[in-house]
């Protein structure tokens, strides 16, 4: 047969969707892999649902696995896929309408039943429609994948749990991704008939898209140009996890991880464990509050403490924050958040626990507050915690979230020689201690690891007295460690790097984000900007205390927009701090920003008055 053409295109975004049952993450996982084999510049946004199995082909059930590649800088997972993969009617309803126009979408013909439709919410067959707005492809990818298989000694049904691989392989071949490292995958992780069948199926599906009438052009996305160096995809969890792996050999102290599963961030627990001859300590605790606990009493016997959760989780722990901010002992702690309230939706994304880490706890008991950017951001963002925490002698707290956790970038792994290095510094001089006694820089109290001889002394919950920490109820020493703790937070910003403006020092528009909303905002003003629109942005990294240069920036633009997935914490706190018209743009719907959704925005903001 004649050889098919083949296109070079600059980037493409790619959506794989069916039963939650039917390995879509798995499938996305392997083509991310791929395709930072190959050299392209990547972003992901896995959605799958919070029940464990829904009901099989209902809307519930529909899990999803977005990327975005492309030989340029790209920062989000795109607004919409161009091609859309959907394994079953109720994957084509929940995702159709977020195509491209004119964009492609191929489905599994065989699941297209009379049954199937209905228990999508179908009355009538969607696909007549379909073909006029979008490219149709339709693929039997059930009986070719049983075809390819017959000859094994499968059930049907272990035949059909294949089928991802099957239309993994046709899309390895429409965008010319390498199989070799799914197939070395394999190896390393089934045997027999169940890796022969994946085997083949990828390769079968491979040899159907390229000769089939069906796919008359494969695309080709040339390599990215990205900075020299070893790069490998991480997900935010991972460099989490990783972060607190390297804090251990970066500070030369031992570290204790204590949490309790939970959605989204039990990953990090699980990544940990498997470095446990890096001498760091797991421990998976009953509750949440078990878990915080015993990383206060790690820290208090000398080890890095930390402790992982979400919002659910976070709230329960707010007691023993408190209790460690009393003690004033290092604590990191890291929140991925989710949309809530109460149980919410655990998969699903959001950043509303702003509020709650800054006061969630009774009385006056500040931390500090950190929000990575990026997956990649999570890893360098773990150990500047560690970093204050150690030096300050306080609890920190990361703002993580779902979209963070689960995404994934290409991340260029940094020489050891780059990354801080912490100082441990456990006190030892018996005269003149006392367990309460500051640095006149920090603020900080010596850390005075129990057992040390002569530097016994009395810790809790109770009000400390100044200097001896014996419990005191003296109204004036009351208000003074107070004022002592909140100042030590407030000198932290010594330690903080001034803001970087994107764009010009004074413009018509400065947007303003923390946390995961990075990228939209970041690809939004990029946008805007070579659109000539008058507009800059920063993006806050340290919440508590805020950069040093924060407010003068502020003063500087008569219009502000903050964009955040809440109802507007950071906004109240920027209008109440600096007293400026900051403008919030909220969105609570379990999803990221799209772009288009910051740019339109951006460019109502610029036509109004000053």
């Amino acid at each position: 047969m004649p050889k098919k053409k083949t296109e070079e295109i600059d980037e493409i975004a790619i959506r794989f969707t069916g039963d939650s049952g039917d390995g879509m993450q798995l499938t996305g996982t392997k083509f991310t892999e791929s395709t930072a084999l190959a050299g392209n510049d990547l972003a992901t946004l896995p959605d799958y649902p919070a029940e464990i199995r829904a009901p099989a082909g209902t809307l519930a059930g529909v899990s999803g696995f977005q990327i975005h590649f492309s030989s340029k800088d790209i920062s989000t997972p795109a607004d919409q896929p161009d091609v859309l993969i959907a394994f079953n009617p109720a994957a084509l309803r929940a995702n159709i309408d977020d195509i491209r126009p004119g964009g492609m979408v191929i489905i599994n013909s065989d699941a297209f039943n009379e049954k199937s439709l209905a228990r999508a919410g179908y009355s009538d067959d969607p696909l007549p429609q379909l073909r006029d707005r979008v490219n149709l492809v339709e693929i039997p990818l059930t009986r070719l994948n049983r075809e390819a298989l017959k000859d094994l000694s499968l059930s049907q049904r272990d035949a059909d749990r294949s089928k991802n691989f099957f239309a993994l392989g046709i899309m390895y071949w429409l965008y010319h991704r390498p199989m070799e490292p799914t197939l070395r995958w394999l190896e390393s992780r089934f045997k027999g008939d169940v890796l022969e069948a994946n085997k083949r199926v990828l390769h079968a599906g491979h040899a159907f898209a390229e000769t089939t009438e069906l796919f008359p052009v494969s695309y080709i996305v040339p390599q990215a140009k990205i900075e020299p160096g070893i790069y490998r995809n991480i997900t935010g969890n991972a460099a989490l996890a990783w972060g607190i792996v390297a804090a251990g050999i970066q500070f030369d102290c031992p570290v204790f991880l204590g949490a309790y599963p939970i959605t989204p961030a039990s990953d990090i627990l699980h990544e940990v464990a498997r470095y446990r001859h890096f001498g760091v300590k797991t421990f998976q605790a009953e509750d949440e509050i078990a878990a915080i606990s015993a990383a206060i009493g790690a820290s208090f016997a000398g080890m890095l403490g930390v402790t992982t959760t979400s919002g659910p989780g976070f709230v329960l722990k707010q007691e023993a924050l408190g209790l460690a901010v009393m003690t004033e002992l290092p604590l990191v702690v890291v929140d991925v958040q989710r949309g809530g309230p109460s149980t919410g939706m655990p998969t699903k994304i959001e950043q509303a626990d702003l509020l709650l880490a800054l006061h969630g706890r009774n009385s006056e008991s500040p931390v500090a507050v950190l929000a990575p950017a990026t997956p990649g951001d999570c890893f360098l963002t773990v150990l500047e915690a560690f970093e204050l925490a150690v030096k300050f002698m306080t609890p920190v707290v990361i703002l993580s979230d779902g979209y963070l956790a689960n995404s994934s970038e290409p991340w260029r792994i940094p020489e050891i020689s780059t990354l801080p290095r912490g100082a441990v510094n456990f006190h030892s001089e018996t005269e003149g201690f006392q367990p309460y006694i500051r640095d006149p820089e920090t603020l900080a109290r010596p850390w005075a690891v129990p057992g040390t001889p002569g530097l016994e002394h009395r810790i809790g919950g109770l009000a400390k007295a100044d200097l001896s920490g014996n419990v005191s109820y003296d109204p004036k020493n009351n208000e003074l460690m107070i004022r002592l703790r909140a100042e030590k937070i407030a000198r932290m910003v010594s330690d903080i790097p001034p803001l970087e403006i994107n764009g010009a020092d004074r413009s018509d528009l400065l947007v303003v984000g923390w946390g995961s909303t990075y990228g939209a905002i970041h690809a939004a003003v990029e946008e805007a900007q070579a659109a000539g629109l008058d507009v800059s942005s920063i993006h806050l990294r340290h919440l508590n205390p805020f950069p040093s240069n924060l407010g003068e920036i502020l003063k500087r633009f008569d219009r502000i927009l903050v964009p955040e997935l809440n109802l507007g914490q950071l906004t109240s706190l920027l209008r109440s701090r600096f007293l400026v018209p900051a403008e919030a743009m909220t969105k609570v719907q379990g999803q990221p920003f799209q772009v288009s959704e910051i740019l339109d925005r951006i460019r109502v903001k610029l036509r109004e008055e000053p």
